[in-house]
């Protein structure tokens, strides 16, 4: 069985009848007790008071279902034509000069109706007493207010539909803006990588074959996990310990490095190479631009639904480049549209090394009870 959407029953055009019946029996069933309440506290009609007998909740619920075409046309005409003719299109001027005629038309419609068509009924039904005069100007105000209520209920529908499509046109400029994102991580990455393994075949190394398979895992990643929201993190691991050893070959004995892996990884997820630019970036701005031995000491922990990676490497202090990369970049922007509020990174210049701390809460809604991201 199919569940009840809210918002099909709002928005759907094949809820369109079962709307409209909602709204009108909701205000015969209004309309029915208020003036079944007015004439208890009256004693008497509420047309003629102080007159016996009084009318029953029945009477006033037949009153109103002879009321309804004037009120569907009453209301309709103003929903439905005008506001959408002018209102909704910013025209406030051709508005206010067409309510004028239609709240003439309002006189006229109440006017005409009581006089053949809902005093006539009522003389049918033998309901008494009866309001003889056509110009009852307490039924004109129930026409206006009920017209006033559908044009209301209109334009907060037209409301929330903007608001819809502003936010769906704001996913579909972020997931846009993402895949755009990706687009440069992955040759930025692939352009390092190939330059490695490109050294080792000069040298005819025997190495090649392997260092190929590692970068053959790293395109399987990037070509078919990577087209995921998310990634297992242990997944994500594995390639930044893959891509470690690629750059371990291309430095020999010469680089120095500190791997710890902390906490439960498996079951958790992540958003697909995203610790990744942080540590490529430290080989390409920091490492590489060593003088002496290198080093770089990568620590990465969890607790429950948080994550958090602290990566130090050594730098040549004379180099004296401020600029972040492009995978920096891009991997800052990502964090700021895919974990907004949830994430905190610190990145901070020591002289001789660099420090890299991200903390990441990888449930999008883990929040503590004092509003601030869970700490590891």
């Amino acid at each position: 069985m199919k569940t009840f959407d809210y918002n099909d029953f709002i928005f759907s055009s094949r809820y369109r009848l079962r709307r409209h019946i909602f709204f009108w029996t909701q205000h015969i069933i209004f309309w029915t007790l208020f003036m079944t309440f007015l004439e208890l506290l009256n004693g008497g009609s509420i047309d003629i008071p102080h007159i016996a007998p009084r009318i029953s909740l029945f009477q006033n619920l037949v009153r109103n279902f002879i009321w309804l075409p004037a009120d569907i046309l009453y209301g309709y005409s103003i929903a439905y034509t005008i506001v959408p003719a002018f209102l909704l299109k910013g025209k406030y001027v051709q508005f206010a000069l067409a309510a004028v005629p239609w709240i003439m038309a309002g006189l006229l419609i109440n006017y005409f109706f009581r006089i053949y068509i809902y005093i006539p009924t009522q003389e049918a039904l033998n309901f008494y007493p009866i309001a003889r005069g056509g110009w009852q100007m307490n039924s004109y105000l129930i026409l206006a207010f009920t017209a006033a209520n559908i044009t209301i209920l209109r334009l907060f529908k037209y409301w929330l539909k903007k608001q819809q499509e502003w936010l769906l046109a704001e996913k579909e400029k972020l997931t846009v803006e993402l895949q755009l994102l990706k687009a440069q991580v992955h040759p930025h990455f692939l352009f390092n990588t190939l330059n490695n393994i490109y050294s080792f075949s000069l040298e005819n190394s025997s190495k090649t074959p392997g260092l190929i398979l590692k970068l053959s895992s790293l395109l399987s990643y990037i070509l078919y996990d990577c087209n995921k929201d998310e990634v297992r993190l242990e997944k994500e691991i594995e390639i930044m310990k893959n891509y470690v050893d690629l750059e371990k070959e291309r430095y020999g004995n010469t680089l120095d490095i500190s791997w710890t892996v902390a906490g439960e990884v498996k079951d958790k997820f992540i958003a697909p190479l995203l610790l990744l630019p942080f540590l490529e970036n430290a080989f390409k701005h920091g490492v590489s631009n060593q003088l002496e031995k290198p080093w770089l000491s990568l620590e990465i922990v969890t607790n429950e639904n948080v994550v958090k990676c602290k990566m130090i490497n050594s730098k040549n202090p004379l180099n004296a480049e401020k600029k972040k990369g492009i995978g920096i970049q891009n991997a800052i922007k990502r964090l700021e549209i895919i974990y907004p509020g949830k994430h905190e990174l610190k990145i901070t210049d020591e002289g001789i090394f660099f420090v890299v701390s991200l903390m990441v809460n990888l449930n999008r809604n883990g929040i503590n009870s004092d509003g601030h991201l869970l700490k590891v």
